[in-house]
């Protein structure tokens, strides 16, 4: 599957419809299904809040899929930006009303996904991650 989506918090639903379809297509177990749109939505709106991609420029998602895994590539010409070093740390212990706002979405993306790398390559972001099924 591959989406080139505009930097709008509509295309949302867009990725989340053809990922319900590719998911299907694959037999996913619903569990999967979830995790993956859950850390490309989390990904995904990160890149169009923060990324500052240039208008007319799209965040590429592919997601492939075979019998042990499911791997997804996010890429984006945004600023650069490597969330597993430059996202702030997530505070995960005392009270939300406590806690300092940022770093939850990649804390999350990292206890879900199995594997993650991040590069920059030809001015893009390139955040690949993976999943093991089963």
């Amino acid at each position: 599957m591959s989406l080139a989506l505009d930097s709008d918090p509509s295309e949302l639903q867009r990725l989340a419809d053809e990922l319900a379809e590719f998911s299907d297509q694959q037999s996913w177990q619903p569990e999967m299904s979830f995790k993956i749109n859950l850390v490309l939505e989390e990904i995904v709106m990160n890149i169009i809040s923060h990324g500052r991609i240039a208008d007319g420029s799209a965040i590429e998602v592919t997601v492939t899929s075979n019998e042990d895994t499911v791997s997804v590539k996010v890429a984006d010409s945004g600023i650069p930006f490597d969330p597993l070093i430059n996202a702030p740390q997530a505070e995960i212990t005392g009270s939300v009303q406590q806690r300092p706002v940022g770093g939850l979405g990649i804390h999350l993306v990292r206890t879900m996904m199995d594997e993650i790398s991040y590069q920059r390559e030809e001015n893009k972001n390139l955040l690949t991650m993976s999943a093991q099924k089963g």
